[in-house]
């Protein structure tokens, strides 16, 4: 299945309404990521901008999933790129000790 990287730009304030629906987003990208959809999920510490390393048959298919973001509205600025090489020391096997 191929992997994209979304990028996306968040609003420049948070009002009352945005602020209500993080813990709703958190738990759908937790769920994501348990489901092996989201790989990686970061915002950027200025709160700006973000990132989401997602799996899917394609960009239409990464859109439907986005779009099910409960900020999705809130967002601006969507890219999604799929990507030739996604390689991470997470999907790596462990280090092995011999302790």
């Amino acid at each position: 299945m191929p992997t994209f990287v979304v990028s996306i730009r968040l609003p420049e304030a948070y009002d009352e309404e945005f602020i209500s629906l993080i813990p709703r987003h958190r738990d759908f990208i937790n769920r994501l990521l348990n489901e092996k959809i989201v790989e990686v999920y970061a915002i950027s510490s200025d709160r700006s901008r973000g990132w989401v390393t997602m799996n899917g048959d394609d960009a239409a298919a990464v859109q439907a999933v986005l779009e099910q973001f409960p900020l999705y509205h809130y967002l601006h600025g969507v890219e999604i790129d799929e990507l030739f090489i996604f390689d991470s020391t997470a999907s790596r096997f462990p280090h092995i000790s011999l302790n």
